[in-house]
């Protein structure tokens, strides 16, 4: 019954975001909203517990029943105008999903009808959607999610994960400030090395403007972002790497440069330091081939952004030892990750899937649909995202490098369109270096909100494809300063 328990004890909106957004609260926000009656420290939990039932059963306390309560309710009016804004937002969110809609659906019954009729709603509604193949899919999706962490001849064999105090990054683009950003969220040491001080301070940047958006939104405050900030370090060699404990390397899709930077890191770091790669295709035999510490190179392949997506690809070769993969499975749990373990081979996991997706929408453009509309259509089915504006945040350039792992990998699987390679042809590289030759992605972020750039993002697929960035940026006035004008016209002229 927390469909009419929780907006009783908690109010009617507090209610709605945490069932909707599966939304945690710790222990003193808990109290603040009326969930829990007190907040004391483990050893007490028991007597204090006791002393609250004899206070009730003495009548020294009120036996307050949450189910009857209505003094956190809103009156029917405002409860409607909550309940409509909240059916709006969740379709926003998943237009497919039926059962936010139903969960919202019985918490109206009970503001309008009383507990008891919504209590039998709820039964109700609850074994309908119980049937269904998305609670079938999401159940399915909750024990395999948990078993990520258990993996034969690996986590069986008790062996105890080493601590993991300092991590290096080699590369400090959007993907490797994003790693850096997370190590740096999770307390621990981060250098980040760069090949000369311009690229070097534009990823210190990123990682800054990562940690100042968790103050804007109020999750960070300004003195836990200095303490964050205070654990990185920028450097140009690999000088300070001498006692770093793992190494992710996170530079663009290139073998010959991996393979170069994997033997200096063999002479350069101590003889226990786990070598990662963030490659999201190369296979890492071939990555390793030139050194002689295979056991100690593994994938530790993120998702953008780095910081923000739950999930971590560890990949492993028939050489890699099984205590790195216990260590580096540790590191994901400290980092927030979910990580699955999988085996060595172009694309991985994650990308193989995604491969065909992304070469079907490539063949649907060739044919003359319009990229609006297959990245509407997408969108509408539940994605995040479509596929074109996906490729435009990562990045066109990495679409064509690991495109090309692909088309030497798997030929008699693949399409090969020419869109990206065209748009590369035209120096149009994606958003992020779009930005960054406009404006510098510091002044970006101090210039509009959150939403305001989220908006402009996913306009910038279209906008690059169609020629028709002033009339875009007119239509949503984010633009006001006439000189920024006159360097947008210079770009396009």
């Amino acid at each position: 019954a927390g469909t009419q328990r929780l907006p009783r004890l908690v109010g009617l909106k507090k209610a709605l975001e945490m069932m909707l957004m599966s939304k945690s609260i710790k222990g003193v926000e808990a109290h603040k909203f009326g969930l829990v009656d007190a907040i004391v420290s483990a050893d007490k939990l028991i007597s204090t517990a006791c002393s609250c039932a004899l206070e009730i059963h003495e009548h020294k306390r009120p036996w307050l029943k949450s189910l009857l309560r209505t003094d956190r309710l809103t009156d029917i009016v405002e409860a409607k105008k909550i309940l409509k804004f909240a059916r709006v937002q969740a379709l926003k969110q998943a237009a497919n999903l039926q059962h936010p809609l139903v969960c919202i659906d019985v918490i109206e019954e009970g503001i309008l009808f009383g507990p008891r009729a919504a209590l039998m709603k709820e039964v109700l509604s609850g074994k309908m959607l119980e049937q269904s193949q998305t609670s079938k899919s999401l159940r399915h999706f909750f024990f395999a999610q948990r078993a990520t962490s258990k993996i034969p001849n690996i986590t069986n064999l008790g062996l105890t994960p080493r601590r993991i105090l300092k991590a290096a990054n080699v590369g400090g683009g959007l993907m490797g400030s994003g790693i850096a950003t997370a190590f740096i969220l999770s307390d621990i040491v981060v250098v980040l090395k760069e090949v000369n001080e311009k690229f070097l301070n534009t990823g210190i940047n990123r990682i800054k403007a990562n940690l100042q958006s968790f103050v804007k939104k109020g999750r960070m405050t300004q003195e836990d972002y200095e303490k964050k900030l205070s654990l990185l370090s920028g450097v140009l060699d690999y000088e300070q790497f001498r006692d770093a404990d793992v190494v992710i390397e996170a530079v663009i899709e290139d073998l010959l440069l991996k393979q170069k930077i994997f033997s200096d890191l063999e002479r350069s770091c101590h003889s226990n330091c786990i070598f990662a790669t963030n490659t999201s295709t190369i296979d890492l035999r071939l990555i390793g081939q030139q050194t002689a510490c295979q056991d100690r190179i593994v994938g530790a392949h993120f998702f953008s952004p780095a910081h923000v997506m739950p999930l971590l690809e560890i990949v492993r070769t028939q050489q890699t030892s099984s205590q790195v993969i216990v260590d580096l499975l540790d590191v994901a749990k400290k980092i927030r990750k979910t990580p699955i373990v999988v085996g060595s081979c172009t694309g991985f996991a994650v990308n193989r899937m995604f491969f065909p997706y992304g070469q079907a929408a490539g063949l649907l453009v060739d044919y003359g649909l319009d990229i609006y509309h297959i990245d509407h259509v997408i969108a509408n089915f539940g994605m995040p995202t479509g596929p074109f504006r996906l490729a435009d945040l990562v990045g066109f350039g990495v679409a064509v490098a690991t495109g090309k792992q692909y088309y030497k990998s798997y030929p008699e699987r693949c399409y090969k369109s020419r869109l990206t390679e065209i748009m590369l042809e035209e120096n149009r590289t994606g958003i992020e270096n779009i930005l960054h030759l406009m404006f510098g992605i510091s002044w970006l972020f101090s210039l509009w909100t959150p939403g305001q750039v989220n908006l402009l993002i996913g306009d910038f697929i279209f906008i690059m494809i169609s020629d028709k960035l002033l009339q875009i940026l007119i239509s949503k006035s984010m633009l006001r300063n006439q000189e920024t004008w006159q360097v947008l016209h210079k770009i396009l002229s």
